[in-house]
């Protein structure tokens, strides 16, 4: 079991971060938040999609001012990015769950104390946001754009909101690259207890994010750092929730859910794997208690991988054996095997 890190634990909504609470999963919209219906519509497949927590961009008042419309119809809670105009989040912090800043370019003291006591009045958290790429003149200068100036620049900025006594935190200290996001993460964890939101900026497409962000986010989680988390993947909303989730699952970080166990294609194989184990995927999808499922296409490992699966098939010529705790149940020809493997999963799946 991993150990994490302990943290302070607060608020964002009615959604624990820190502490003791699992791991949270958020997403971004994409819409253009003025856009009460589209930004709705987004946030709402989110929702059905797993999404903790959702954040929304305010680069102007038309934004600012459509958030208490979109609060209103939403059930996820809500967090504000806001740069450079401290006044959007003021606006923002009458409606909205969480802000985020980076107090280095929000502008001087009296504009970061501003928002402070606006989000002190709501008693809605902060999320500190570092990013690699936009580092404040002083700390790029001095230390370029690395680890070393994202973790300088977070302590500076914490410290901005802990000498106005504000302690109500998380931070991110995102790089569009691996190696840096998790330097970053390492040098930070044991200088303060804050939670972290972990995630890879810019990470690109479904293809290179999801290799960019396992990496990063599973090492991370691995070694007990990271409170909730986003998979950053140019256009695609559900696939965010989808990855980030299987991220928490497979690092151990997170129980619960499918994991299945298919053997790789090759030679030996005596059914249409591929098809099977895709069925197998799209039937299991909902299902939320934890069980191990293996789906082997032939026997040379399969009563091997079995003795591990809750539930198993193991393809022969032309049948096959559906395997529950490494005992066969049924030998059955091919076509009646996935309706029985179904009722068995079902079976496992609802008991207590």
């Amino acid at each position: 079991m991993i150990k994490r890190y302990p943290t302070k634990k607060i608020y964002v909504g009615d959604v624990a971060v820190g502490g003791d609470a699992p791991i949270s999963v958020q997403s971004m919209t994409f819409s253009k938040t003025r856009d009460v219906e589209a930004t709705v519509e987004q946030i709402r497949r989110l929702h059905f999609a797993g999404c903790d927590i959702v954040r929304v961009a305010v680069p102007d008042y038309e934004d600012a001012y459509a958030l208490k419309e979109i609060k209103k119809r939403i059930s996820l809670p809500l967090v504000a990015d806001i740069h450079f105009n401290y006044r959007l989040a003021l606006i923002a912090a009458e409606v909205v769950d969480c802000i985020r800043i980076n107090p280095g370019n929000i502008g001087n003291k009296e504009r970061v104390k501003e928002v402070v006591k606006a989000c002190k009045e709501r008693n809605i958290p902060i999320r500190i946001g570092v990013n690699c790429g936009s580092l404040e003149e002083k700390f790029e200068n001095r230390y370029g754009q690395s680890a070393e100036g994202m973790v300088e620049s977070a302590l500076y900025n914490i410290k901005y909101l802990e000498d106005l006594d504000f302690t109500d935190i998380k931070i991110s200290m995102k790089a569009s690259d691996v190696e840096r996001t998790v330097e970053a993460y390492r040098k930070l964890r044991p200088l303060v207890e804050y939670p972290f939101h972990l995630g890879v900026t810019e990470a690109g497409t479904l293809f290179h994010s999801t290799i960019k962000s396992s990496i990063a986010l599973g090492t991370l989680l691995l070694e007990g750092i990271g409170d909730t988390l986003r998979v950053s993947i140019t256009g695609e909303l559900e696939k965010e929730i989808e990855v980030g989730r299987a991220i928490l699952k497979n690092s151990g970080a997170a129980k619960g859910g499918v994991n299945i166990v298919s053997c790789p294609t090759c030679g030996r194989l005596e059914a249409n794997l591929v098809d099977m184990v895709d069925r197998v995927e799209k039937m299991t999808k909902d299902i939320k208690k934890p069980l191990n499922l293996s789906v082997m296409g032939c026997v040379v490992n399969a009563i091997g991988e079995a003795k591990a699966a809750d539930v198993a098939i193991a393809f022969g010529k032309g049948s096959g054996l559906i395997i529950k705790k490494g005992e066969v149940v049924a030998k059955l020809p091919e076509d009646e095997l996935f309706e029985r493997f179904m009722q068995e999963v079902k079976k496992e799946a609802e008991k207590e």
